[in-house]
This record gives C-alpha cells, structure tokens and sequence, in this order.
C-alpha cells in the first residue's frame, strides 16, 4: 500500500517535472576529485580512433585496430584500465544494434545492498515502498531529459540510466550526461567499463516487447546513440566502490562526455532539454518531494518502459565516516541505477540532486548520495575539459 504523505508531497513536483515540448521529433535530427590527464581521448570525424586515443591504447600494449575488432573483450587484470587518466572508449561503428540494446542486463550486483547496516544513529526509519509509475509517452514531452546508459562488462552487455545535464561552458550545447559510478568503473576491484553509450527517450513511446520485435533503430534510439568520449568519476569510488556499493557508495556518481555515433549536433541541441545540477541542496529534512527517473530492468520491469518514483527523502548512512545519503520509498530494480533525483531549487525549477546508487534485495527503497564539493570538482573539471568545443 501507498503511503499517503509521500503522495501528497508528490503532487508539485511532479508538475514541476512535466516538461514542455521543446525537443526534435524521431527522426527530425539523429544526428576522480583527482580525474583525467589533460590529453583529449576520443575519435577522428571519419570514426576512426584519434591520434590521443590510438596512442593511449599503445601505451598500455593494446593494438588499436585489435581492440576495434574484438581486443576489448580482453579483461585480464592486466590489460583491464582502471586510473582516472587511463579512460577509453573509442567507437564501434553499429555495434549497439537494437537486438544488443534489448539484450543488455541489469548491474544487479550494484543494486543490491544485502548485507550493509547503516548508522542508525544518523539513519532515518526504512521508507515505505512507493510503487513506480510508467512514466507518460511520449517521453520527451513528459519527462526530464533521462536515457538509458549501455556498456560492456566482464558479465556481458550491461544497462544503466542517465540524465541530459546542463554545461556552464557551453550553454545551450551541453554533451555532458550524468549517471552512476558503477555504471561505468568497477570499483576497487575492476577497471572502466567499455563501449560506453548513451540513449536518450530510449523507447519514446513506450511499447512493450511484441510491438519492438520488428521496430525501426529510430523506434529505440529516436535521438540516435551517443557514445562516451570521456568519463569521470569520484576519487572514492575507484578506491571503495564494490559490488553492493560498500564505501563508496555515498561517492557513487559519474559524468560523461558523449559525442554522436553520427552528425555533429550537440546531445542538448538534439534533445531539446538538459538540467542543471544542484551541487548545494539542503539536507532530506529540509526537502518535501524529491523523485528517481530510470528504466528498471530487473524482474518484474524488463527495462523497455521508463518509470518514476516521487517521494519526501530520508537519510540513509552506510558507515559512520562517510557523507549521508538520500533515500526514497521506491519499487524500481537494477537498470535505473544512475537514473537522475529530481527537486525543485529555490527557484521552483527542477534540478538534478541526486542518482540512483542502492537499494535492498526486496526493491522497496533507493539510495543516492548527495552530491556535494567532490561531485561539482569533477564535474567542472569535465566542463572545463571540453569548454568551447
């Protein structure tokens, strides 16, 4: 049963989150704290690997038209990079056909927290489950600017959720997506994950699996597929994330740099949409409706339709020495891990405050953490990064 005083709450922002239609319509224009080296990773215009990537590659003894035709599926400790500096990505032209989209699993590992113990201290009593709606179709007209986030792992093609966000340094023309750590990098255990893309209003209008098994490429990617030429994440969780999110967890936040599979057109240009990123939201007390956007792909959701959960935020801390993070009653599964945490800033318009991290074996909460001075170092740092271009 539903809580009643999460639905209350729920009812401005929802509102608030229901956007107008201002994006191209399928098929009008497909076109660390302490991250990154300096040097530029990323493809030339024919798609080909640029002269940074192709070096980078050779650095660590790996032959760049080898890894294009199968080397990347090589995840030996040795050959698997994991430092901030050493991020690749180049692109496969047409690898993430719509078979392999659908293919994609759930990190579940990621999204279950089985055996943590919070400091009840600190923590809030466990929310009330709040079942995830379907969100409306088409989804660009509905929702906040939420796709899902595909990539390759040692246990096969994997599927997150990420938001379109708003670039300082290129207003207007943001390529920047944010999403969880564990959605790219392993954690302390592991390296970056590879074949890293985007897919924004993946499934825009929402059908179910019978009515996709003869749909069109722009039926599933009606923006197209923008794949990462450069990722970030905390400090913190390369050195603590694991399995089900341990320390790093309160960390666990990710920006990418996406560029198009093909054209030229900005993410933000061909969406029509991206969110600002509230590096300074006040604590859960102070916050009546917070809500979770993603496409939950563990049983009983089967990652095709994009849901949300609105609910009043509670505290949730993992371990005594790390920062609180948000937690809301909600029934969605591992693939909206990543997906945005939306609230209203002081100007009544919505911004991104949070991403899925947790959640327990049962699926009735979510955790994400809030994103404070390490999250806007790393993301300045990526605005910074590709400022102008």
């Amino acid at each position: 049963m539903r809580s009643i005083r999460p639905l209350l709450a729920a009812t401005g922002l929802v509102a608030a989150l229901a956007l107008t239609a201002t994006a191209c319509g399928p098929g009008e224009d497909q076109a660390a704290d302490k991250p990154a080296a300096t040097e530029s990773a990323g493809t030339g215009a024919d798609g080909g690997l640029s002269a940074g990537l192709a070096d980078t590659l050779k650095k660590h003894g790996v032959d760049p038209e080898k890894w294009k035709n199968g080397e990347w599926k090589n995840w030996d400790k040795d050959k698997w990079l994991r430092e901030a500096r050493d991020f690749v990505n180049p692109v496969i032209d047409g690898l993430w056909k719509p078979e392999r989209m659908k293919s994609a699993k759930d990190p579940a590992k990621t999204m279950s927290a089985g055996d943590f113990s919070g400091d009840q201290g600190v923590s809030d009593p466990e929310p009330k489950p709040v079942r995830a709606e379907r969100e409306k179709t088409p989804y660009h007209d509905y929702a906040a600017p939420v796709g899902k986030v595909f990539f390759d792992s040692p246990e096969g093609h994997m599927v997150c959720s990420g938001t379109v966000v708003k670039d300082p340094k290129n207003p207007g023309r943001s390529n920047l997506v944010w999403t969880a750590g564990h959605c790219v990098h392993a954690g302390s255990k592991g390296g970056w994950y590879r074949n890293i893309v985007f897919v924004p209003a993946y499934n825009d209008q929402g059908k179910d699996a019978a009515a996709l098994r003869n749909a069109q490429p722009q039926e599933i990617a009606p923006y197209g597929a923008y794949w990462a030429d450069w990722a970030t994440t905390s400090g913190e969780w390369l050195a603590d994330g694991g399995p089900t999110g341990g320390e790093g967890a309160p960390y666990d936040y990710a920006v990418l740099h996406v560029k198009p599979e093909k054209g030229t057109k900005s993410l933000e240009e061909t969406v029509g949409n991206a969110l600002a990123v509230d590096f300074d939201a006040p604590g859960a007390e102070r916050i009546s409706a917070m809500g979770a956007w993603g496409y939950p792909a563990a049983p009983p959701y089967d990652g095709l339709i994009m849901h949300k959960c609105v609910d009043r935020p509670g505290r949730l801390s993992i371990s005594p020495g790390t920062p609180t993070m948000y937690r809301i009653g909600c029934t969605m599964t591992g693939g909206s891990s990543g997906g945005g945490w939306f609230s209203k800033g002081d100007d009544g318009k919505p911004a991104l405050v949070s991403n899925t991290s947790i959640g327990p074996v049962t699926s009735g909460w979510l955790a994400g953490p809030h994103l404070g001075q390490g999250a806007e170092q790393i993301f300045t740092m990526m605005s910074d990064k590709f400022g102008g271009q």
